[in-house]
């Protein structure tokens, strides 16, 4: 087991953990039933405790507002230490525990939870719907991908063909990725992520930007992008010259609720001709950072875990428990 200290903070949690004791949580200022019914949940999934030489969690809880963040933050750790892949999902009151489509242990508040509301035909599935606000089937594969692996079940509008499209009036990402979750979510009642992403080239000052998706009119496709692209940069010839980012604005909304809004960017450059056959839009054109790859040379998990929208998931996923607790307490 390593050293490492692990922390988790917000205004109304904060926890500090080690994966080098014995399972222990401890807490101050806190209703110790409610700690130990959380221990007792976690206490198998760190495997067999070796009091010589210890492995499991030890715990200090400094600040506590609802069970599901410090459930998730002791998993991560589980998940860290010991190459684990516990899923943390979060199913009503309840909080479930899987693995490998195992569940494990299931936690349930001091009261319960009602039956009918645990097993709604409606919920389809254990855990989170998040309908992704797009119709873009290669966007969604590869939102699917990262929501898969946190056992969330995704959807997008091509589920809901009634849905009336949402004009994309605004003059920056954000506004954009707001206008969409937040209209789609009041007109659906559901939790919806929208995201609105663009490539921003430096030499063009920061264009296409919000118009990425219809660089080249209204009649747009991604061969039409690229070939504008490629000509509006035709007489910019180091490629020092040709810097860029991919852009994404990820919002989280949900009814009656703020928004959860997070940002990132993927540096890179522009290349004088297209490579690669994966992903879509500009990748075939954009090299990323200084590996002169293009990032349609890229596999998907390759992909997901560099790419603006897999860091921008990567810090939703940060802060979106804490989120979560805060919008139920």
């Amino acid at each position: 087991m390593s050293d490492k200290i692990y922390e988790y903070k917000d205004d109304k949690n904060w926890f500090i953990g080690k994966m080098t004791g014995h399972n222990l949580m401890s807490g101050w200022g806190i209703d110790h039933t409610i700690i130990k019914k959380i221990d007792d949940t976690l206490d198998k999934l760190s495997g067999d405790l070796d009091y010589e030489n210890p492995k499991g969690y030890d715990v200090s809880v400094i600040r506590y507002c609802s069970a599901f963040p410090l459930i998730a933050f002791v998993v991560n750790m589980i998940n860290q230490e010991n190459k684990r892949h516990i899923k943390v999902i979060k199913h009503g009151e309840a909080v479930l525990l899987t693995e490998k489509d195992h569940l494990l242990a299931v936690y349930l508040p001091k009261n319960g939870v009602p039956t009918a509301e645990f097993f709604s035909s409606d919920s389809n599935a254990f855990g989170d719907t998040i309908l992704i606000a797009t119709r873009n089937e290669g966007k969604t594969k590869e939102f699917r991908r990262i929501f898969g692996d946190l056992g969330y079940r995704v959807e997008n509008l091509n589920d809901y063909p009634d849905l009336p499209e949402v004009e994309e009036t605004g003059l920056t990402f954000e506004e954009n990725a707001r206008l969409k979750a937040e209209t789609i979510s009041t007109l659906t009642g559901k939790m919806v992520l929208a995201d609105d992403s663009g490539l921003k080239v430096d030499a063009l000052g920061g264009l296409p930007g919000v118009w990425s998706a219809r660089f080249s009119g209204p009649d747009a496709t991604d061969a039409k992008n690229n070939a504008k692209l490629l000509h509006e940069l035709a007489m910019v010839f180091e490629q020092k010259d040709r810097s860029a980012q991919f852009h994404t604005t990820l919002v989280v909304a949900a009814p009656n609720k703020d928004s959860l809004v997070v940002e990132a960017e993927w540096p890179g450059y522009i290349a004088t001709q297209p490579k690669g056959e994966n992903g879509f839009g500009y990748d075939p054109l954009f090299i990323v950072g200084e590996t002169g790859r293009h990032a349609a040379e890229l596999e998907a998990g390759e992909k997901n875990k560099v790419s603006h929208r897999g860091q921008a998931v990567q810090k939703l996923m940060e802060v979106f428990p804490s989120w979560q607790a805060k919008q139920s307490s």
